[in-house]
């Protein structure tokens, strides 16, 4: 498939989900976008959702990374369950977060877990429980780029790093060019964007670096952007934006960003080939993750150093965040359906239609079991 022409398709379901059963109300977003899928494919889907008491309106807010998927979930799901509006604002991990600990959404999405400070206030909320993380949505960090004539294009962690670092500032740089020496690379300043808000898509890609080029990348990690170079934008789709009107731009967003004037950055991991973003090379990583949350929480730990054949790297998890036990009675039942759903099989195949990755079946599976218990 040519990510372009996947992309165009890509671009047009933010107008569908507003257009659709469902028009979403309140705050919007900051982000749009995604694939919709065949007419016969989506009446299948809605045929196989489980409304049982769903009503009302769900409010929802966080991870941007995964808003194309959420408006194509949504598409689906208020088909088959008409008595039911949901807004997902995709304001960004930080924000979502913060809006579940202070009990203004039903649930958040987040592409980092829980802190433990995070679990000790959402305890306020969730009334004799806790918020939890429970992966639903799995898929690679793209790198981005738009350079005039470089139609293809490969990097490692330790350039990737001093390009974000304002040490590589120019894209005919020595050492890009020992990593493209078939490409004719111009003399043209590097614009490095990244995201302005807080932002589990920051915390992931940091985490990469951190993991592979430390000695490159000296800060923290986090949400929050700590290089002091750069230029920034606020969500995935902002940084995008930039990127595909700036020529010699680079930035970071998920995949369904990747289109026309912008173009994915191959990362050379120390595998015999470099690996491309993509959404089969995103699960290889993500399979080799280790559930180390507690209790009902499913928490992952990824291998962001992996040289494993195919292995896409710079990979994230989103987790969908609710309560475990005191969920408000009157957003419990739209809850509980929206996420079985999402965690099914059909919920999961739209990921695919849409340029992200499903999460490995042994781990949805315990997703399912965690969903039906909430209360």
């Amino acid at each position: 498939m040519k990510l372009q022409r996947m992309n165009r398709r890509a671009l047009s379901l933010g107008a569908l989900a507003v257009s659709g059963a469902l028009a979403l109300t309140a705050c919007g977003s900051d982000d749009t976008g995604g694939s919709s899928d065949s007419s016969a494919s989506s009446s299948a889907n809605a045929s196989a959702i489980k409304c049982d008491d769903a009503k009302g309106q769900l409010l929802a807010d966080g991870s941007s990374a995964q808003k194309n998927a959420i408006d194509a979930w949504v598409k689906q799901f208020t088909q088959a369950c008409s008595g039911v509006q949901i807004n997902y604002k995709g304001g960004g991990s930080g924000a979502g977060v913060t809006a579940f600990t202070q009990g203004q959404v039903a649930f958040a999405g987040s592409d980092s877990a829980l802190k433990p400070e995070e679990v000790t206030a959402s305890k306020s909320v969730c009334t004799g429980g806790q918020g939890i993380d429970l992966p639903m949505v799995g898929g690679p960090i793209a790198l981005g780029y738009n350079v005039a004539g470089v139609d293809n294009l490969v990097l490692d962690a330790k350039t990737l790093a001093q390009i974000f670092n304002d040490k590589i500032t120019n894209w005919n740089d020595k050492a890009i060019k020992a990593l493209n020496p078939d490409a004719t690379l111009p003399d043209l300043k590097i614009q490095a964007f990244h995201r302005s808000d807080e932002s589990g898509t920051t915390d992931n890609f940091t985490k990469y670096l951190i993991a592979s080029a430390k000695a490159d990348w000296p800060y923290e990690g986090g949400k929050a952007w700590q290089a002091k170079g750069g230029q920034s934008a606020a969500g995935s789709s902002g940084v995008a934006q930039q990127v595909k009107q700036t020529n010699g731009a680079i930035g970071y967003f998920e995949l369904s960003y990747v289109g026309d004037a912008v173009k994915p950055v191959s990362i050379d991991t120390g595998a015999s080939a470099p690996v491309e973003a993509t959404v089969e090379n995103a699960t290889k990583a993500i399979a080799d993750a280790k559930v180390v949350g507690t209790g009902k929480d499913l928490s992952l730990e990824l291998n962001y150093a992996t040289k494993a054949e195919g292995a896409y790297p710079i990979t994230l998890v989103t987790y969908e965040i609710v309560c475990d036990k005191g969920n408000k009675a009157a957003t419990l039942p739209a809850t509980k359906a929206f996420l079985r759903y999402l965690a099914s099989e059909d919920g999961q195949n739209v990921l695919t239609a849409n340029k992200y990755a499903p999460i490995p079946a042994d781990i949805i599976a315990k997703v399912r079991t965690t969903i039906e218990g909430l209360s």
